[in-house]
């Protein structure tokens, strides 16, 4: 899937770099500009773009809006929504992890469409396109500043848009046999405590259940099974002090 990023009478050249910094982030560089602002090689938007003052920035290229619209399956983002299904210009709308996953199900070019810093999209230019998506925030106070609302829904697409990042993505579950190992220890060591023996197999059953709700890591497990291992050998040793 090709994903592109519209800005729409943009007001702020800062805004701009931040967002094009942030498609770099995230595996993105094609930017569309609709009626931007001056971007000086000098001012704001270069230096708010970090490396991707190198690429994504110079190569932005400016459209109009008809032709994102006839291009592109297009998602306007807004921070104002319809409060129900009464109107539908701002309802239905995705949050971006839900976008994120209906957006799988797509068999064409995205475009992410954003409005200006002032009055974001217009009702009329939300009315064309084909999704809506917002950030929940505090209804106190929910309108984000364009580039962090760029930066949280491209984080959100992550998965559609990065095939690699710089942090692994190894299962750090620990073995099930290893996990049922542990369970046998803490079986050995309620005995070598004294445990009542009526009270035991509960104890067993709440034992697992935090454990398996711990989900522990294969090191976690294994700490774990040498800390009771030395602990019900020290007591067998202090129940037969002369052998």
């Amino acid at each position: 899937m090709s994903v592109a990023v519209a800005v729409v009478g943009g007001e702020t050249p800062g805004n701009i770099g931040t967002i094009a910094r942030a498609m770099k982030n995230f595996g993105l560089g094609d930017l569309l500009l609709v009626d931007p602002p001056e971007l000086d090689p000098d001012g704001e938007a270069y230096g708010f773009a970090g490396h991707a003052r190198e690429d994504v920035l110079p190569n932005a290229r400016e459209v109009s809006f008809e032709e994102i619209v006839d291009r592109y399956h297009t998602v306007g983002c807004t921070a104002v929504t319809n409060e129900d299904a009464q109107k539908h210009v701002r309802f239905p709308f995705e949050t971006p992890a839900e976008l994120a996953d209906s957006l799988r199900a797509v068999d064409a070019d995205v475009c992410l469409v954003f409005g200006r810093e002032s009055v974001g999209l217009t009702n009329e230019e939300l009315a064309r396109l084909d999704r809506v998506c917002t950030i929940p925030a505090s209804a106190e106070y929910p309108v984000l500043n364009l580039g962090q609302a760029a930066t949280v829904l491209l984080y959100e697409l992550r998965d559609l848009t990065v095939e690699e990042t710089q942090t692994p993505k190894a299962d750090y579950s620990a073995d099930p046999a290893a996990v049922e190992g542990l369970h046998d220890q803490f079986a050995d060591f309620l005995v070598a405590v004294g445990h009542p023996e009526e009270k035991q197999a509960k104890t067993g059953r709440m034992w697992r259940r935090l454990l398996g709700r711990a989900n522990p890591t294969g090191r976690e497990v294994r700490t774990l099974r040498g800390l009771f291992r030395r602990a019900s050998e020290r007591m067998t040793d202090d129940q037969n002090p002369d052998e």
